[in-house]
């Protein structure tokens, strides 16, 4: 495969904010585009829509990655947690405003974490802010713990990954909840909390609670990765870009 032939991949990525702003992009993201054929390109959180419209004219799809927790306050669902490490204001508004451009041109979109919380908030989600204080007795998620999780019969998630369960790596203690329709829940955990969800219709609009590039790239997460460059190559063939 020659570089040319690879689709352009956008990654988000952190905004820190001690001393100065410096934009922060984990590796492993970058890698497991590159290594699934796409072509990552990282996507500083600049506030200007003239921005957000030019780039993903340039671009084939979106990985949203991983990221702090949100201030649920600034977008009406309640006081934030006191445990929250929230998301700096410019970069949540940020994010939010791109995931509303990427799923009206239909791009095709992986939501990691954070990211899939994006995409649930973006189409009305709950939000369940802390675990397990919000789900009592459910198990830890945080801390990069290992948990089965059971992907749903006849989703796009399912396909992707070839598998009916999976071990993944959890990074979390916020969680969505009540997914409104046309999206569905296509994981769940064994104990029920929503762990991936989709966009029926859609060419490819998959958000992924757990961390796939934290796994194996020659697993299951990996071609969860490589469903999300096939599918962007799809979409510059299309003639949709």
């Amino acid at each position: 495969m020659t570089d040319q032939s690879r689709p352009r991949i956008a990654v988000n990525g952190l905004l820190l904010t001690e001393k100065k702003q410096r934009f922060a992009l984990d590796m492993r993201y970058s890698d497991a585009v590159w290594q699934a054929g796409g072509f990552p390109i990282p996507i500083p959180p600049l506030a200007d829509a003239a921005y957000v419209a030019q780039l993903l004219d340039e671009v084939q799809g979106v990985l949203l990655t991983g990221g702090d927790d949100f201030d649920t306050q600034r977008i009406g669902l309640g006081p934030t947690h006191p445990l929250a490490d929230v998301t700096p204001p410019s970069k949540q508004d940020f994010d939010l405003e791109l995931t509303a451009h990427v799923l009206e041109r239909d791009l095709p979109v992986l939501g990691v974490c954070y990211g899939m919380q994006l995409l649930g908030l973006r189409a009305g989600a709950q939000m369940l802010q802390h675990l397990p204080e919000d789900r009592p007795g459910c198990q830890e998620h945080s801390g990069g713990i290992e948990h089965p999780v059971l992907l749903e019969s006849g989703t796009k998630l399912r396909q992707a990954m070839g598998v009916s369960s999976v071990p993944v790596i959890s990074r979390h203690h916020q969680a969505l909840d009540q997914i409104p329709a046309p999206w569905t829940v296509c994981a769940r955990d064994e104990q029920g909390l929503v762990e991936a969800i989709e966009l029926p219709g859609h060419a490819f609009a998959i958000g992924v609670q757990w961390h796939p590039e934290a796994s194996s790239a020659e697993g299951p997460h990996g071609q969860l990765f490589r469903a999300l460059t096939e599918a962007a190559r799809g979409y510059a063939l299309s003639g949709a870009h």
